[in-house]
């Protein structure tokens, strides 16, 4: 075991998987000589040469789709998006290509490629730079979609997302790259994709609280700091957006008979809004009050000055626990 930040599990994943696999591939803006923008592929290059781990164009299209046609002839590459916001320039062949090769081929043809994007805001840079857009990703059929919160649950789940025969978009989020060491085993693991875990759980909870990347640290703060006041929470890391783990928050709610889901994205149509729905389908008789979400504001991410109104923090998610807690028929 080695104690390391989320950014340097993800590098010795990729060092793992390319040591052990000849056809696994990296490459992106600034993804080869420079090792990326936020340094998560340095070192690649140097051991296994520009063949293996290589610069591109400024040309996301041409990323994702020269990703695509390895994929489908027998490479395994790994893609890197260089923000989040630039994505959208390549979303036309992850969604119209990547996501539906294996139903339109009638499983002739997989596509097992990764993309990388770092997600999210928290930086203080640009809004193109810290937009949070794993909705778009989850709404494709045929991808699917993981957000790590920790150091562990992000190689096991590079691991994973590298070895799925299918396209895997792995979203980093970017607040938390380094913002503290945890201990991660030296040898490969994996962690399946689609199963959440119970980030933390508290003796006979009375409240469920859901939440994915770097929320989950934030929203741990503000449980924590809340238990004095009687809010006992179980917390859980969806860790996969697409597919999502209903059933661990089925369970946990029909203890708890509360949710609320914390996201960073805006408010509209987002992956709480898709919880909050299912958990009322199939939890209703369950629940003591309305299923709430703390969200971004609908409105696009501002300048860095202003970055800290817009993401949820631990004041405002401790706000909305207690209003939720103080609901009574």
């Amino acid at each position: 075991m080695a104690e390391m930040t989320l950014l340097q599990a993800i590098n010795t994943g990729l060092f793992e998987q390319m040591r052990k696999d000849k056809t696994v591939v990296v490459f992106g803006e600034d993804a080869g000589f420079e090792g990326g923008v936020f340094r998560v592929t340095a070192g690649l290059q140097k051991e296994f040469g520009e063949l293996r781990c290589f610069d591109t164009p400024i040309s996301e299209a041409g990323i994702v789709g020269s990703a695509i046609g390895m994929a489908m002839n027998g490479l395994k590459p790994i893609a890197e998006m260089q923000f989040d916001g630039f994505m959208f320039n390549g979303f036309n062949q992850l969604a119209v290509h990547a996501a539906r090769m294996r139903n339109r081929s009638r499983g002739r043809f997989t596509v097992p490629m990764v993309l990388r994007v770092p997600m999210g805001g928290g930086i203080r840079a640009l809004e193109h730079h810290s937009e949070a857009i794993e909705t778009l990703f989850a709404h494709i059929p045929g991808l699917k979609v993981v957000y790590p919160s920790t150091p562990y649950d992000a190689k096991g789940l590079l691991a994973s997302a590298i070895q799925d025969p299918d396209p895997v978009v792995y979203l980093e989020p970017k607040k938390i790259y380094r913002a503290f060491k945890q201990e991660v085993p030296e040898t490969e693991y994996l962690i399946p994709i689609g199963k959440a875990k119970v980030f933390y759980a508290a003796k006979d909870p009375n409240l469920t609280v859901v939440s994915w990347g770097a929320m989950v640290h934030d929203t741990f703060k503000a449980v924590k700091a809340l238990e004095a006041e009687g809010v006992r929470v179980e917390l859980i890391d969806l860790r996969s957006i697409a597919p999502i783990d209903y059933q661990t928050i089925y369970a946990s709610v029909r203890k708890t008979g509360r949710l609320i889901v914390v996201q960073e994205a805006i408010k509209t149509l987002g992956v709480a809004s898709e919880i909050i729905t299912r958990v009322t389908e199939n939890c209703f008789l369950s629940l003591e009050a309305a299923p709430a979400r703390v969200t971004s504001p609908d409105i696009t991410v501002p300048l860095a000055r202003g970055e800290y109104h817009h993401v949820p923090d631990v004041k405002r998610i401790s706000y909305e626990i207690k209003k939720l807690m103080s609901f009574k028929f």
